[in-house]
């Protein structure tokens, strides 16, 4: 029978997604090797490459990208057959609130896709602050938020844990081949109230690094501009990297934790079309 199986497919976004196969195991619950003889299984079904492997992780070759964009329609479709023979199409309005520093180059995207699977779910999104969305989100002011949270010493604490979405680490970030000087650090943030500047602040006192705030911008999309024009360095999650920010080269800088983008946790009593709506956020934006 030609075709292809769906579990393969499933483990192709969750790779591509992901950009390794270690990173997609726990994704599609499967170990390394088991993503690794599945993506095998694919290639030889396909017959050609579908991914270059390298020692930073993988990329889709030509033919792996348009396997790619077939693959996420027909899962849109097997869900949405599903949802459908069961009675619990997605159909509602959703207020939705994300922490600007989430996937800053790829959140257009998967809001597209989110879209395109659910065209009957009309959402309303808006980009804030974590601290924000949370308060937010305790007022009933909106429907689902994914908040950013600074891991110390790797572990949350202390907080409700919603669906983790994403673990990234967190770098000093500059001008790629921009030479910068350290003393006092010229340092880029956001406004006083972002938690993320806060921590960055403190950790440089602690450290005894000396600093000065050179340039406050009002978003994430303001600071990646002020880095790639040289302006100084700043403290980013990692999937901010884009053309003209690469990893700042300055010494005695200390070390960064990492951070995780999760759901908020759901509330008691949560209405069907939200928790359903929830289930689709996650698979869409893992």
């Amino acid at each position: 029978m030609s075709g292809f199986d769906l579990d393969q497919l499933r483990t192709l976004v969750a790779v591509l997604d992901a950009g390794s196969l270690t990173a997609a195991a726990p994704k599609v619950f499967l170990s390394q090797s088991s993503v690794s003889e599945q993506m095998r299984k694919l290639e030889e079904r396909a017959s050609q490459p579908l991914l270059i492997r390298g020692k930073t992780g993988v990329i889709a070759t030509p033919a792996g990208e348009r396997l790619l964009a077939h693959a996420r329609a027909i899962l849109a479709l097997s869900e949405a057959a599903y949802r459908d023979l069961r009675g619990v199409a997605l159909r509602g309005e959703l207020r939705l609130c994300i922490t600007d520093y989430f996937r800053p180059g790829d959140v257009a995207r998967m809001l597209r896709r989110l879209n395109e699977q659910y065209p009957q779910v009309r959402m309303h999104v808006t980009i804030m602050k974590s601290g924000t969305i949370e308060a937010a989100y305790e007022r009933g002011e909106i429907d689902v938020g994914i908040s950013m949270v600074i891991l110390e010493r790797g572990k949350l604490k202390g907080r409700p844990q919603g669906p983790l979405l994403r673990r990234e680490s967190l770098l000093w970030m500059a001008a790629e081949g921009a030479g910068v000087q350290a003393d006092p650090l010229p340092l880029l943030a956001l406004p006083e109230t972002c938690a993320l500047r806060q921590y960055a602040e403190r950790l440089l006192a602690r450290r005894a690094v000396p600093y000065s705030v050179a340039h406050v911008a009002s978003g994430v999309a303001g600071l990646q501009l002020a880095i790639s024009a040289g302006l100084g360095v700043a403290c980013l999650n990692e999937s901010a990297l884009a053309p003209g920010i690469g990893r700042a080269n300055v010494p005695g800088l200390p070390s960064l934790p990492d951070v995780e983008f999760r759901l908020l946790p759901p509330r008691p009593g949560e209405d069907r079309f939200i928790e359903l709506a929830r289930e689709a956020i996650v698979h869409a934006m893992r």
